[in-house]
Parts: C-alpha cells; structure tokens; sequence
C-alpha cells in the first residue's frame, strides 16, 4: 500500500532526474505547444523511446506550472491504484500548493487512470498524458472522455531531425548542388541503416534495439493482453519485419506462425499496431468489404529495427525506401494511407475525406526498362481509377518530370521529398 512518505520520495527523486538539454527540436513541438493552450487534455502517445517523455519535458519547461508531475514507469509505482491518484493529489498540494496544471507520463499503465483524469478535467485543469498503447488510450478516453481530449502521435526522428542530431548542414538548404545531392544521398542511406531513434543515434549498438524491442514485446503485447505462448507472436515478428512492403493474408500468416486461426493473426496484428511497433496497411476499394478482405501490406517503425529483427539474403533496398516513405507520410498526418491493386499495383493512395488525392510508388532506380514499365503502370492505373491528373514516384536519387497521356508524373529523390516542408 502506498504512503504520504513513498510518493513524497517518489515525486522528490523524478524531480531530480536528469533531463538533457534539447538539441534537436522535434517538428511536432510547436503543434504540442498549440495543443497545451486548449482546455482539453493532451495525450501524447508513440511507440517507446521515440521521445514522448523529452517533448513533455519540454512543454513543462515552456509552461509556468511545472511542479505536478509523475512518471509511471518508475518501478516503486508498481502497486499503484486507481484509489491512490486522490492521495497523490493531496501529496502533490501539499508539496507544491495549488496548481492547474499536471503532467503524466505512461499513465496507462494504472487500470481506471482515465476516470480521475476526468474528474482534475471537470475541475477546470490542463492535464498532458504521454502512453504507448494507442488502442488502451483510445478505448479508455473513448468510453469516460469523448470530446475532451486531443491527440498528438511522436514517431523517432523523421529525415531532417536525424540530420540535425548528425549536425548534417540540411535544414536551411532551398537549392541542392552537385555536392549537396552526393550528400544527401550519403545521409540517407545512412539514416535507412541508423533510423531515428533518438537514444540509439548516440551511441548505434543493436543491444539497444533488441532491448527496445524485447521491452515493447513482453511488456505492451505479451503480458498486457496475456498472450499464453511466445513462439507465435515473436515469429509474426519475426515475417513482418523480413517482409515489409509485401502483401499477405491473414489466413496465410495463420499457417506460418502455427495459430489456429486468421481470427488470432489479426488480433495478434492489432496489438503490433496498438503498441506502434508495426503498421498494417489495407489495398483501397469502393467496397468496404472487399477492403477489409483483401490482402494487408505492414511496414515497421523503424528501419534500422527492421535490419535488427528481419532475416534477409540481399540488401532488399527498394523496401526500406518504401518504409520511409511510408513512416513519412505518417509523420505528415496526411490522411488515410492505402495501397491500390488494379490492373497494377501502387504503393500508396492517400484518402483525404471521400476521395483519393495522391498516388506514390517507391523504387530504387527507374534505369532498368522492366522496373520502370511496371512502376509507371501501377501509378498510371490509380491515377485514371481515381481522377488524378498527376502522380509522384521516389527514387533513391532519381529526379525529371514526364507527360503520359496528359498525366504528369513527377520523379524524385527519396531524401528530397523527406525534406520538403
């Protein structure tokens, strides 16, 4: 049972933990900091260590009220109950007097979290949440906090921030010279092999993402959902991550990690995703049913992960180029992000309300004649399905327009387009 004396020790050791100086300003910081200033609650959530802790930090420090904070992942919180948020409540105004603003970082680790919440919210307070389970936040302030909350997702560095962490000369750059494409091009390799995570980039040992990756995997999937056997879901893993970008059915994953149903894969497949480690991708269709039936296509949060956690007999370069791009178009919050399947296949088709605005393929090279047949087939057959008069194609360092049957289709770079605002 906790105590008056455990929570004060708590709350007086946090606040003496050490929290490094920013030196790469995350994009999503000024949209944090418009968030903090509406009277709804804020919830940051991400996958683990991509830096929702640094970003409250942050916003804590940019905020006059500072004082009411409490990480729950501190392991003397363990026994910690829904009946004690009233104790730490009077703990915290004892300590520090009066204040309206509170911070808490993994809080869905407490069953019930979200109905005192509600109540400091029904009191006139700013309350800034970090998690990292998208479906236990969504659920729980679903059902006790509809309408009262905002969401603000973090994924690892995009491009440009991983330049700034390397100190790469990118961010103010409007025109590229031969030099500077050469570089860009270097960088972005570099980032592919090194991801974004912000930690890892400090000192790149693999111990640290297989660490990472054991911590989401046993504790937001197995022991949160109870899963009876490890074999199955390390070995859904263990495919995804040595497949991105492919298709597959869930009937057929069913098979190659043993479970006894398509049922189980895609509950498996949901909590991959409620935890962000992996993102399941739908071919788009006018028909609802047709869409939720039709293969899936996953991508994962991180490239250098995936080097970590896959097996691979060649360099599959194409791929992870396309898991960029696709974590990019996350990052942008573009809308709902599919893939076409046709006469020919697209990589991506973003739907923004009811319709279809932009079509994206994702290659190496356009220079053998068969790949680029096939890459302008799939875009030329989603642009005229869905009414596009133009259409983008990434490259890893590819860049030219061209006319086809009055659809213009734009080639470029990878790393260009990562860098456009």
């Amino acid at each position: 049972m906790l105590t008056t004396a455990h929570l004060k020790e708590v709350i007086a050791d946090q606040r003496m933990i050490y929290h490094p100086l920013i030196e790469v300003p995350r994009a999503k910081f000024e949209k944090a900091l418009e968030l903090a200033e509406t009277p709804q609650i804020l919830i940051i959530t991400g996958v683990r260590r991509s830096g929702k802790s640094t970003l409250m930090q942050q916003l804590r420090k940019s905020r006059q009220e500072q004082d009411f904070y409490l990480s729950f992942e501190d392991d003397r919180l363990a026994s910690f109950s829904l009946s004690d948020f009233q104790l730490l409540l009077e703990v915290f105004i004892e300590l520090f007097g009066p204040q309206k603003t509170f911070y808490f970082d993994e809080i869905q680790n407490i069953p019930g979290w979200e109905k005192f919440i509600r109540r400091l919210y029904e009191q006139g307070n700013k309350i800034i949440i970090t998690g990292s389970n998208a479906n236990l936040l969504s659920s729980e302030l679903g059902t006790h906090l509809t309408g009262r909350y905002l969401t603000l997702e973090l994924f690892p560095y995009s491009f440009e921030e991983y330049c700034i962490a390397k100190k790469h000369p990118v961010s103010t750059l409007d025109y590229f010279n031969t030099e500077q494409r050469a570089l860009c091009k270097k960088w972005s390799n570099e980032y592919q092999a090194e991801g974004g995570f912000p930690e890892y980039l400090q000192y790149l040992k693999p111990e640290y993402l297989t660490t990472l990756y054991e911590s989401i995997l046993y504790r937001d999937i197995i022991n949160r959902y109870k899963i009876p056997q490890e074999k199955p879901i390390k070995e859904l893993v263990l495919f995804l991550s040595s497949n991105i970008g492919k298709t597959v059915t869930y009937n057929s994953l069913r098979k190659i990690v043993g479970l006894a149903s398509g049922t189980t894969v895609a509950e498996y497949c949901q909590y991959l995703e409620n935890c962000y480690l992996f993102f399941i991708v739908q071919r788009y269709d006018f028909s609802l049913k047709a869409q939720i039936q039709s293969p899936k296509k996953s991508y994962i949060i991180d490239t250098a992960l995936a080097g970590v956690l896959g097996f691979r007999i060649s360099a599959d370069k194409g791929r992870f180029l396309e898991n960029m791009a696709f974590l990019e178009l996350k990052r942008r919050n573009v809308g709902m992000i599919y893939y076409h399947q046709g006469k020919h296949e697209c990589d991506f088709v973003i739907r923004e309300g009811n319709a279809i605005t932009q079509a994206i393929q994702v290659t190496q090279s356009l220079e053998d004649a068969s790949t680029k047949e096939r890459e302008y087939a799939g875009l030329l057959d989603a642009m005229r399905i869905y009414g596009l008069s133009s259409g983008l194609i990434l490259t890893e360092n590819q860049s030219f327009e061209e006319t086809i049957d009055n659809y213009k289709i734009v080639v470029m770079p990878l790393w260009r387009w990562l860098l456009n605002k």
